[in-house]
């Protein structure tokens, strides 16, 4: 509806404007025409047409400059809007002047001239610099952006994780990266690449599997996750560990160090290095049981008492079945009585369903 109103507008705008152009015509020629009216008519119908392009192609560009605007971030757009009214009031007050001058009546079209270009370019001066300081005029506006609230601390950026030689052997970090919980920049360091490759070029079958596997299961998270995954060059010769390396390096650069070895999450708490391990991550989002939960459990052997059958979950804790050494060898579904808590880690204690409910 508002492209044919801009378009119709300039067609009758352009018939007018054609229409009463005659009488811009010396009197001498309007004198000479046997039919003026006629000749109105044929003007207005020529103007008429040329108006019509004029506002089609006004119509099109009007059409090109909204979806500029649309797509235009909202910051932008401000800055350009308070850029251009700052431009046009500058263009005003220096122009003011202009108007008192004595000019003769044969040049007196300077001033609108000049009134107009002055607008144009002290318009266009007004966007430009809002593009090139718009955002600085934006920190007076609102002094706390994004960008302030980080370097003040009222945001916190992720910090980077730094993975050790356990933690990628271990390959959960491969997953726990998957699930998208783990934020920030993964940095594995050459020196702990070098003792990767030491491990799988080991004489023992065993520790050269471990090796291996840990070497495939970085190449992997390298692949899927290539943007996050950054191999540090830096090395401490005069430090002899791989472990107090990795906390040096963690003080440096203010990271937090992914492992899941006990001893050396212990030596960086010490050294005020923040350290997650995913082994107390496990603990923590382990399910907890209650008594009278329902478990369906595979029993695996006898247990100490005769009576007594033995099983696992999935996360190693150990289930105690009583009357459950007729079921070892099958999958039975056990109510849980009680869960105990030990230095070696946690013991449930169950009985078959059947049994809990006669």
């Amino acid at each position: 509806m508002l492209d044919t109103i801009i378009i119709f507008s300039f067609i009758i705008a352009g018939a007018g404007i054609g229409y009463y152009s005659i009488e811009l015509l010396p009197v001498e020629v309007q004198e000479q025409v046997t039919n003026l009216e006629a000749l109105r008519l044929v003007t207005a119908a020529f103007a008429a047409i040329i108006g019509g392009v004029i506002g089609l192609s006004f119509q099109t560009t009007y059409r090109r400059i909204e979806a500029q605007v649309r797509e235009m971030p909202v910051d932008v757009l401000l800055t350009r809007a308070i850029g251009l009214v700052i431009g046009l009031l500058v263009a005003n007050l220096m122009l003011a002047p202009l108007f008192l001058l004595p000019i003769p009546k044969d040049f007196a079209f300077i001033k609108p001239l000049v009134a107009v270009l002055g607008s144009v370019i002290s318009a266009f001066s007004g966007i430009s610099l809002a593009d090139t300081h718009g955002r600085a005029f934006l920190r007076l506006i609102n002094p706390q952006p994004v960008e302030t609230m980080l370097l003040e601390g009222t945001l916190k950026p992720a910090a980077t994780k730094i993975l050790d030689t356990s933690c990628i052997i271990d390959g959960r970090i491969e997953t726990l990266l998957e699930t998208g919980f783990l934020e920030g920049q993964i940095l594995v360091p050459q020196f702990v690449l070098q003792e990767l490759q030491q491990v799988a070029d080991a004489t023992k079958d065993q520790k050269r599997v471990r090796g291996r596997r840990g070497l495939e299961i970085l190449n992997r998270i390298k692949t899927a996750q290539p943007e996050r995954i950054t191999i540090n060059s830096a090395d401490y010769e005069d430090i002899l560990t791989v472990d107090a390396k990795l906390v040096r390096l963690a003080q440096e650069i203010n990271a937090t160090l992914l492992t899941n070895d006990y001893n050396l999450s212990k030596v960086a708490t010490v050294q005020k290095v923040p350290v997650l391990n995913i082994n107390d991550l496990v603990h923590a989002v382990r399910p907890s049981y209650l008594p009278g939960d329902s478990i369906d459990l595979k029993i695996l052997k006898e247990g100490k008492e005769p009576t007594q059958g033995i099983g696992y979950l999935q996360d190693g804790t150990m289930v105690v079945v009583e009357e459950g050494s007729s079921y070892v060898g099958g999958e039975i579904r056990v109510v849980v009585t009680s869960a105990l808590q030990t230095s070696a880690g946690r013991m449930i204690f169950a009985k078959p369903q059947a049994s809990a409910l006669a």
